[in-house]
């Protein structure tokens, strides 16, 4: 079994795919450790998967998973874990920004017993306005809504203990969280600095719409952190709010009309809507929130259903492709 698995999810990357495999293959062989190299095609369009499969039919260490269609970044690498066999997993992007050279920096964390190594693009060549500058406001607010002090959630090149893995889920963007949702689990996490290489082939698959869902992904983690596992803590509490406000409100009404004989319609008609609003709206949240609960217990706890469908795997010491289905 291998000690190292290093996973690359891949998306229409033909021009750098074979200059990736020789220069992780150069790196590992270095570093004397055991290794397997596990490329995640993404449902490419163009000749990536026939470049992977061609590696993967003259090197033993390689396994390729293809997607049956582009299931995104953080479905890409959930796959690409599954189908680890390694003690620690090394995961990073395919375009050739994440530079294989900066591997022994994650390798020597590991060795020192840590369960998370996080990549910290430190001096970053991104734009200034649309990338950098909101890129750190979000990683400052995540750092202090999760409690993790690092500097760069947004990177792909970390490097995990496989136990730490088999304890998060991934669907959605989860992949930026894991640090944090680990640290749930008393992860200890450490930080590397990491080149941010230009990209020299190919075309970058982030544009300015990521740059904005970062806000959501800060609303996201919060709620993850606190009430993954309870939703009902949250829309409960905000349901029971409304009651109580509409509630209360209610009863003055009725108080009033009671001793004060008031129209209460013609006085405060609006008052009135607006207490039978927060009633509804209480009870609603009370509502979306068991219904919360049911989903997490009966959609990822018990079943923990996979968040992408897989068209294939290769292993070259099997030499064949087996089609997968689910």
């Amino acid at each position: 079994m291998p000690k190292y698995s290093i996973v690359v999810p891949l998306h229409d990357e033909q021009e750098n795919v074979t200059d990736l495999y020789d220069r992780l293959k150069a790196v590992m062989e270095v570093s004397g450790e055991t290794f397997e190299l596990v490329f995640v095609d993404d449902g490419s369009r163009d000749r990536t998967f026939t470049l992977l499969r061609e590696i993967a039919a003259i090197d033993s260490r390689v396994t390729v998973v293809r997607l049956r269609r582009n299931f995104g970044q953080t479905s890409a690498l959930a796959a690409g874990f599954d189908h680890t066999r390694g003690e620690y997993t090394i995961a990073m992007d395919g375009d050739l920004q994440h530079d294989p050279a900066d591997i022994p920096l994650f390798l020597e964390k590991i060795a020192e017993g840590y369960d998370i190594v996080s990549g910290w693009r430190k001096v970053r060549i991104d734009n200034l306005w649309m990338r950098r500058i909101p890129s750190r406001c979000a990683n400052w607010l995540m750092a202090k809504l999760s409690g993790v002090d690092i500097h760069d959630f947004g990177t792909t090149f970390k490097a995990y203990r496989r136990s730490i893995l088999e304890q998060v889920p991934l669907y959605g963007e989860l992949h930026r969280f894991i640090p944090a949702l680990a640290s749930a689990y008393g992860a200890s996490i450490c930080e590397v600095p990491i080149r941010n290489v230009m990209r020299d082939k190919g075309a970058s698959h982030y544009g300015i719409s990521r740059t904005f869902r970062v806000f959501f992904d800060l609303i996201t983690i919060r709620f993850l952190l606190r009430y993954l596992s309870r939703p009902l803590h949250f829309f409960g509490s905000l349901g029971m709010l409304s009651i109580f406000s509409g509630g209360g409100i209610a009863l003055w009404l009725m108080l009033d009309k009671l001793f004060n004989h008031s129209d209460t319609m013609a006085q405060h008609g609006p008052l009135m809507i607006f207490a039978a609003v927060l009633l509804l709206a209480g009870l609603n949240m009370l509502a979306v929130g068991l219904l919360g609960e049911m989903q997490v217990r009966h959609y990822h706890e018990p079943t923990r259903r996979a968040p992408y469908f897989v068209d294939r795997v290769l292993r070259a010491q099997s030499s064949e492709e087996h089609t997968v289905s689910e």
